[in-house]
């Protein structure tokens, strides 16, 4: 049997380069690890990458095969259990609002809010997707 060992990269689609920048990157602190203007900007996020393409762009790719989305994307970002309360904060300095916290029992609770193109974005402690959990 063949193993996956993670998911490295999850992408989402935006139309704007340098407000992704200000969202992602100054706002949540994730480094830039590449940005081409007018394509994409891509973001390190632990041991991921979260790459944010021009839907418009990529659709038409060349040298990879096409590709695109359209309407509201999810991505849930994982933070260790002692920092989760704290990013909670943050988000409400940054002045953006948590728009659902959904509880999973057992003691797990995440997150909900969307970034500035409409995308769900979610904040969830270790432990939700664990085997046997």
């Amino acid at each position: 049997m063949l193993d996956f060992t993670q998911i490295k990269e999850t992408c989402l689609y935006i139309d704007d380069l340098d407000t992704a920048q200000r969202f992602y990157g100054d706002g949540l602190g994730m480094p830039v690890i590449s940005k081409v203007e007018g394509r994409h900007i891509f973001f390190r996020v632990g041991a991921s990458v979260l790459l944010c393409f021009i839907p418009e762009v990529t659709r038409k790719e060349q040298n990879l095969p096409p590709h695109f989305a359209k309407g509201k994307q999810h991505i849930a970002f994982e933070v260790p259990l002692e920092q989760y309360a704290a990013w909670k904060e943050k988000l409400h300095k940054l002045g953006i609002p948590i728009t659902h916290e959904q509880d999973w029992g057992k003691n797990r609770t995440s997150i909900y809010f969307e970034d500035p193109f409409g995308h769900v974005l979610e904040i969830l402690p270790p432990g939700i997707w664990d085997a046997g959990a």
